[in-house]
């Protein structure tokens, strides 16, 4: 296929930047948003139902002082991450699965990124979409059938996202604001009968957590968010900006959504996050969650469509439209919800969770430490292209994601996933130093 036309600004159509979003290529820096727009869908994606859920689980079992630190430690942690594969995708202008392909794992492993994170966003699809249809049904009523609901619903949110980014911001910009709505009327009404210092100083309702578990579950609940952050930031205009979207949206979203879920838990006493939103919203908890999932899944399918999309152009050599990845990935996630197969798919995304913070670890270490891609990346961002060359799936990759995947599954002490990210991070630093030698095969870029 004749890519290097597509990679050409002369051939870039109004059609192409819309709905393929450049899934592909590089974003053109005429095509970067401005920061606040980038920044309200990051927010949009912490302002959610699995946020809450965190915090109510960390407010049940823990102080709220324990809760905070558990969250802030993990967050930062966490952020270094973000902030360094977010400021490459600025660089580079290239998404997460795309930008992997010169940051460590070479063709295949850069198709098989794609495939692992694709199935998984798919999932996490399914699963808000059956949330989102729930509560619908709940508002309509016992005379709603959930297979029809669910499907609607899926299609909806499948439409949206179709249109790349600009439909990603146009939800987010009426979702978000509506949200923060719901969620000031329960804060009114908790505060009701407690007050802020009664909260904070009592002790937990529920059995003790521990401050390594709590961690745990903090970056766990994020990493997924932190390896895919170059999807979002590809189109910022400046380090500064992928600096503020990373600082605010975590301060705003995780920290201070999870300082709520942990206030409410405290006021009502109970870790289940749905007592505690019909108990202090009634009606408006039906809408919290029916808000939460349309963003959220916006943000799932739109990073699912970007991998499959790089999937079948690593391996097939296929150029896929993303207009048209997107809707067979939205119909296979509400098929999924409508059945109920979804509910069994969990289990298999908690394994996920150990195998994604080996990526993250390796295409860090790569990028900024190693930088054995950095000056193809250069040269051919200069010519608004992309390198014509790269490795296939370097041995080292493949026995670093290995190795820390396993470190995570078999080793059960201290912060789990921080061990994985520096167990795989030290294995591919040491592997490329002592067996680093590439080997480069000429590629359809």
């Amino acid at each position: 296929m004749d890519l290097d036309k597509e990679d050409t600004p002369a051939t870039q159509t109004s059609s192409e930047g819309t709905f393929d979003d450049y899934s592909t290529q590089r974003v053109p820096d005429s095509e970067r948003e401005p920061m606040w727009k980038i920044l309200m869908v990051q927010i949009g994606g912490f302002v959610c139902l699995s946020q809450f859920m965190l915090g109510a689980e960390l407010g049940y079992g823990m102080t709220f002082r324990d809760a905070v630190l558990s969250t802030i430690i993990g967050s930062v942690i966490l952020q270094f991450i973000a902030y360094g594969l977010g400021l490459a995708g600025q660089k580079e202008g290239l998404a997460t699965s795309l930008l992997s392909k010169w940051s460590g794992f070479g063709t295949i492993g850069s198709a098989v990124v794609s495939l692992t994170f694709a199935i998984s966003l798919i999932g996490w699809f399914g699963i808000q979409n059956s949330v989102f249809a729930q509560g619908i049904v709940s508002i309509i009523g016992n005379n709603a059938n959930f297979g029809v609901v669910s499907t609607i619903t899926g299609l909806a949110v499948t439409l949206s996202v179709i249109f790349g980014f600009k439909g990603l911001s146009w939800t987010t910009n009426i979702s978000v604001p509506a949200f923060i709505v719901v969620i000031g009327v329960a804060v009114y009404n908790m505060l009701k009968g407690h007050t802020i210092s009664g909260l904070i100083t009592m002790a937990a309702p529920g059995a003790a957590m521990t401050l390594s578990s709590a961690i745990t579950m903090v970056t766990g609940n994020f990493i997924v968010g932190a390896i895919i952050m170059p999807d979002l930031t590809r189109r910022s205009r400046n380090s500064k900006d992928v600096f503020w979207i990373c600082v605010i949206g975590t301060l705003v979203g995780e920290l201070g959504v999870n300082v709520i879920g942990v206030l409410m838990a405290h006021a009502v006493g109970t870790s289940k996050i749905m007592p505690i939103i019909y108990q202090l919203t009634g009606l408006f908890g039906i809408a919290l969650i029916v808000l939460s999932s349309v963003k959220v899944n916006d943000l799932n399918l739109y990073s699912a469509s970007l991998n499959i999309v790089n999937f079948f152009k690593q391996v097939f050599h296929i150029s896929l439209n993303r207009a048209w990845v997107t809707i067979v990935a939205g119909c296979v996630g509400t098929f999924l919800s409508v059945i109920g197969l979804i509910d069994k798919f969990s289990s298999f995304l908690t394994v996920l969770g150990v195998i994604f913070p080996p990526v993250a670890s390796i295409m860090f270490v790569d990028y900024w430490i190693l930088k054995r891609d950095r000056k193809s990346l250069k040269e051919s961002h200069e010519k608004n292209s992309l390198p014509e060359d790269t490795e296939k799936f370097p041995i080292v990759t493949i026995v670093a994601w290995i190795g820390g995947s396993l470190v995570g599954y078999f080793v059960n002490w201290g912060i789990q996933s921080i061990t994985v990210i520096i167990a795989s991070g030290l294995i591919y630093y040491v592997g490329m130093k002592l067996f680093g030698k590439k080997n480069l095969a000429v590629t359809e870029s």
